[in-house]
């Protein structure tokens, strides 16, 4: 027994000086390659055993030639070892290049694409996550693409819609000021209704800031969707009769929600508003309000003739407008994307789908909780 605990303390101490050596070695190496810290484990490891080997073999007095023989064994084991280390880690190494040669190509606007060839557990799941990355990356540069389109085309589109108005209020005032304005009281009423549409396109524009900015306050209060359909419907109904269209409550229920009076307000008076202008004279606008499983809807359908499926996914767009025989004589096409934003804040979702005559426009509130 004591023969056994004095083979087992010469080893371990063999093993354990070459073990700190290795260590002080892998410090050192640290930032080189992988090849070279793959080597010195695999150094350790054979230095270890090596070390132990002889301690032992000295410490039980074995001849010179069994001695010799050990350490031809230990010696060959070491130089396959330090061979297989080698190889292993030049492997391992290509990998990681062809890797980061992928990621870097990514990583100037293109894709990745993962090296083909088989890799290590832990390279493969690099490249998974790399290649989720890339996808991500890629989405958001589309949205980014998006936005500076929509962001373009807002700022053309309001640059148009204020000159307009604004060269009209010159026009009229040089005109009152001069003394040749044939009826100063119709083109004061004239200014004034131009002076109201802007200040309305600046208070779409701020609320549309707002949004974006994330700095819409809202003051919830559970109230009656049966109620806000009665006010919006009263509010939109002078346009309507203006137009000549027909404004119906179709199953508006009493169904409770806690959001924002005065934003879903902004919300259902903006989608009357648009389906009012687009549909002909003699035509319908109706409102619905219901539970469905995912929460409340309500929806506005209008007889605007329906939207070319391919423009269906711009609709709520900052600045869109649709096609000519759509865009409305006032506004900049920031009402649908109001309503997606404070509708958003709700923690709710909007639609738009293309019904017989017309289009659907659907708002989407999670149930309150009882």
């Amino acid at each position: 027994m004591r023969d056994v605990l004095l083979i087992a303390l010469y080893s371990f101490l063999g093993a354990a000086a070459t073990g700190l050596a290795g260590a002080a070695v892998l410090r050192l190496v640290r930032r080189r390659s992988l090849t070279a810290s793959l080597t010195v484990v695999a150094a350790v490891a054979v230095g270890a055993m090596f070390a132990g080997t002889l301690a032992v073999a000295r410490a039980m007095f074995l001849s010179a030639h069994d001695l010799s023989v050990v350490t031809m064994v230990v010696a060959m084991a070491a130089v396959v070892s330090l061979a297989t280390a080698l190889l292993l880690g030049r492997w391992v190494v290509a990998r990681s290049r062809e890797l980061a040669r992928a990621a870097r190509s990514f990583g100037d606007g293109g894709s990745f694409a993962a090296p083909d060839g088989p890799a290590t557990a832990e390279l493969e799941s690099l490249s998974r996550e790399l290649a989720a990355t890339s996808a991500r990356l890629a989405e958001s540069r589309e949205r980014e693409r998006a936005l500076e389109a929509s962001r373009r085309e807002l700022v053309a589109w309001i640059s148009h819609d204020l000159r307009t108005p604004l060269a009209g209020l010159r026009a009229m005032s040089e005109a009152l000021e001069d003394g040749v304005a044939p009826d100063p009281h119709r083109y004061l009423k004239q200014i004034r209704t131009e002076v109201e549409r802007l200040n309305d396109m600046v208070g779409d524009l701020f609320e549309l800031s707002r949004i974006h900015a994330g700095s819409l306050a809202l003051t919830r209060s559970r109230i009656s969707l049966y109620d806000l359909v009665g006010d919006a419907l009263a509010g939109a109904d002078a346009l309507a009769k203006e137009l000549g269209v027909r404004l119906v409550g179709e199953r508006v229920e009493p169904v409770p929600v806690e959001v924002d009076g005065k934003e879903m307000s902004r919300v259902l008076g903006n989608l009357l508003v648009n389906a009012i202008r687009r549909t002909p004279a003699d035509g319908t606008v109706a409102v619905c309000a219901e539970r469905s499983p995912e929460g409340v809807v309500l929806s506005v359908s209008d007889g605007c003739g329906g939207i070319p499926e391919e423009d269906l996914p711009r609709v709520f767009d900052t600045g869109w407008r649709g096609t000519h025989a759509r865009t409305p004589p006032a506004g900049a096409g920031l009402g649908l994307a109001i309503v997606r934003g404070i509708v958003e804040a709700h923690d709710g979702r909007t639609a738009v789908r293309n019904i017989p005559g017309g289009c659907r426009f659907e708002v989407t509130l999670p149930a309150p909780v009882r």
